[in-house]
């Protein structure tokens, strides 16, 4: 865990102590423009999401699906840059101080400019920590003491069929929470999951024991499907590609806000009360 609680851990502590499942919730930077997005995380957390992922738009995004990859692709094309989405990070803390962020984004957004300068950056912004899809433990021994000497959490990401004893590393590495796909492949919502879902987040919550919650996403659309996660033992789940739907499906601003809202109240409800 961290050495210095942050917001993700103060979050987390707070929802134990309440038998609560943490909501979070995924936008992406610059879609459909900047201060929209900044309206759409408005939304989402006053429909109760306790934790906001803001994805800073990549080229390749190899772990998305075509939802969140046209997103991207339109916010990219609209002109938004890794330091814009800073911009819209700096916004959100400016209105939400006490509100867990965390930047989802791709390994190459760091090393460009430097680790040291990137984490500076983002940590100057209101950031919490990351989500790094493409940064395996291997490769993190640069990754994380930048992340440690910044105060960030570090979330890795395990699959359904991650051996346990590299899920035994992704836990001692992780901080903030561990990331279980829920699912093989890439994002999108689904209809259903399937049983080897539920197993794999029972095993995940086994080998994660107290040292780390358990956050749960991919696919998740439904209120349904978020019992079906916390009935597992999910402590948190995470919902992306299901907003981006309904952002990319909106007639207009006002009727996309209020629909993100009551969506976001529907996932906060379901995760109220543990089974």
């Amino acid at each position: 865990m961290l050495e210095e609680k942050n917001r993700i851990n103060a979050t987390f502590e707070r929802l134990f102590e309440r038998n609560e499942c943490a909501l979070v919730c995924y936008v992406v930077a610059g879609y459909p423009n900047a201060n929209t997005t900044v309206e759409i995380i408005d939304a989402l957390i006053a429909g109760g999401a306790d934790i906001i992922e803001i994805g800073i738009p990549f080229s390749d995004p190899i772990a998305d699906g075509p939802t969140i990859q046209r997103a991207s692709q339109a916010a990219l094309e609209g002109g938004t840059t890794p330091n814009r989405a800073l911009q819209v990070a700096r916004q959100v803390r400016r209105k939400h101080p006490n509100l867990p962020l965390l930047v989802m984004t791709y390994s190459n957004i760091f090393v460009k400019p430097g680790w040291d300068d990137f984490i500076s950056k983002c940590k100057d912004a209101g950031v919490d920590g990351f989500i790094l899809p493409d940064m395996p433990i291997e490769e993190s021994s640069e990754y994380l003491p930048k992340a440690a000497e910044y105060g960030m959490a570090t979330v890795f990401l395990a699959s359904p069929n991650t051996p346990e004893e590299r899920l035994k590393k992704i836990v001692q590495n992780s901080s903030g929470f561990m990331y279980l796909v829920s699912v093989y492949g890439i994002t999108g919502a689904r209809g259903t999951f399937e049983d080897y879902t539920k197993e794999a987040v029972q095993r995940a919550k086994r080998v994660a024991g107290k040292r780390i919650p358990v956050g749960v996403g991919f696919g998740i659309s439904k209120p349904e499907h978020a019992r079906f996660m916390i009935s597992a033992g999910a402590d948190a789940i995470i919902v992306g590609s299901a907003i981006v739907d309904k952002i990319a499906g909106a007639k207009n601003k006002n009727n996309m806000l209020t629909e993100l809202e009551t969506f976001s109240r529907s996932l906060k409800k379901a995760c109220l009360s543990r089974v």
